[in-house]
């Protein structure tokens, strides 16, 4: 019976197989423990017209293994085919991103030589749900989506990876200055779970201005965990700050599966041609030994790297006369650094990896959730209309409220314009028309009763939001 912990890996497209191959060669030298199965994704497997850039039968190895170190893919241009990395995070409930942005200071050039930040990412949530809808002529709408569940498997897992690796703090962007509801749920979810890590410093900052710093001064920070879009832009903004996006290694992490990549993408142009930097899949196959309890050999295989960097040799993409010693190919490149497994850096600072089991944190059980009262108290109806001004659509339809309801405002584009707007607001054709009980305390049939007087009346009415409030509390802007 093998004692190897059994991994599915995709060589991917453009410069993959290349990177792929001295990616396992080192590991394999350094003493991974692994059985492979390889599967094949991306842009031959989109031209089977499989939208999803995956084969069906893939999926198996994926829920068998469960740990996939996969190398870039090309996904072809034009609509019909969907992200393979949002498929695989959502399907394997991948719900955070990690990536370390590391500045290697003097041999990669950077304006941050001081710099380790680890950038938390949740996955699944937020904009990046992907229900959007037009809606009129003019308006296109996205719905920004936050669970207090998502939140917490996040900020969590930022707080326990802090902990397993010596991490000082715990920093939380967002911004609810604006958006009081989704991102003030994740700021309170942030101080409710933080409260649990006295040992671990924590801090929030608005994303705007907490951005601004990160770039900076990022050596203040240490473990920054973010909402989706929040994280997608910055750690790319991060890692490029390091000197270069190419090094960064990145994990997608489940509580039963995890996901190993570089951040960047499959070079067409530098394919078949042994020229490619290695090391960012690299780095991602270092934090995927240490997933499966192997850091042992991702300490000795970090350190070599970091060898093989001070000793100047070097990739076309890094190299630098007067820093560098020898240019060298993919293929050499990885040779160079199983030549120095076992050595450690003498100027870089040296790395060491503790296993860090990914358990099933004891968070949100539904069955535990207060349940609020919530009682429905008005509606918003949205409408697509063109045929006046706000003031002539407001006294149209302060004239069809039902008994028992009443118009208490227009808003367009969240600008209230009636009663008492402003003419020079601009107004486009979606308008949100809100209708409020006078008692106090609506019912789904006055909600069905208005919609019948809009289309009476002959509104077209594109969608609706029920008003709540939650013990009390509005749960509306």
């Amino acid at each position: 019976m093998s004692l190897n912990t059994p991994i599915t890996v995709a060589y991917g497209d453009g410069i993959g197989p290349e990177i792929m191959n001295a990616t396992l060669d080192i590991i394999k030298a350094a003493g991974a423990k692994i059985d492979i199965e390889v599967i094949e994704i991306g842009e031959k497997v989109y031209n089977k017209g499989i939208a999803e850039g995956i084969e069906p039968g893939a999926w198996s190895s994926l829920l068998k293994t469960k740990v996939f170190l996969k190398a870039p893919i090309t996904t072809p241009q034009g609509g019909g085919f969907k992200s393979l990395n949002v498929a695989t995070r959502k399907t394997l409930g991948l719900y955070a991103n990690v990536r370390p942005c590391v500045s290697y200071s003097p041999y990669i050039q950077t304006k941050h030589p001081v710099m380790d930040v680890v950038i938390m990412r949740e996955n699944e949530e937020d904009l990046y749900a992907g229900i959007e809808y037009r809606q009129t002529d003019q308006v296109m709408q996205g719905l920004k989506l936050i669970s207090e569940p998502g939140s917490e498997k996040i900020i969590r897992y930022a707080f326990e990876y802090a902990k397993a690796n010596g991490r000082k703090k715990v920093t939380c962007f967002m911004k609810d200055n604006i958006m009081k509801f989704t991102d003030g749920l994740f700021h309170r979810v942030f101080d409710r779970v933080g409260a649990e890590y006295p040992d671990i410093e924590k801090e929030s900052w608005i994303v705007d201005i907490g951005a601004a710093k990160l770039a900076t001064s990022p050596e203040s920070f240490d473990v920054v965990v973010m909402e989706n879009l929040y994280g997608d832009i910055l750690s790319d903004v991060t890692a490029q700050m390091t000197g270069s996006v190419g090094l960064a290694g990145s994990a997608n992490i489940g509580d039963k599966c995890a996901m190993f990549e570089a951040i960047h993408g499959s070079a067409p142009r530098r394919a078949g041609q042994n020229s490619a930097n290695p090391s960012g899949l690299l780095l991602g196959a270092v934090m995927m030994l240490a997933h499966i309890n192997q850091s042992g050999t991702a300490t000795r295989v970090h350190n070599a790297w970091l060898k093989t960097l001070e000793d100047g040799v070097h990739t076309y993409d890094i190299f630098r006369e007067g820093i560098s010693k020898q240019k060298v190919g993919t293929k050499e490149f990885g040779e160079a650094v199983v030549a120095r497994l076992g050595q450690m850096p003498s100027t870089l600072k040296a790395v060491t990896y503790h296993d860090f089991e990914v358990k099933t944190f004891p968070h949100y059980e539904y069955a535990n959730i207060k349940k609020a009262k919530k009682e429905l108290v008005g509606v918003d109806i949205f409408l697509h209309w063109t045929e006046g001004t706000a003031e002539e659509l407001g006294n149209k339809l302060k004239n069809i409220a039902i008994e028992g309801m009443k118009l208490s405002a227009i808003t367009n584009r969240g600008v209230k314009v009636w009663p008492d707007g402003m003419k020079e607001t601009f107004c486009v054709d979606q308008w949100r028309c809100r209708f409020e009980s006078t008692a106090g305390k609506a019912s789904h049939q006055q909600v069905i009763s208005q919609l019948e007087k809009f289309t009476t009346a002959g509104f077209d009415f594109i969608k609706i939001e029920n008003l709540y409030t939650f013990d009390g509390a509005n749960g509306f802007t």
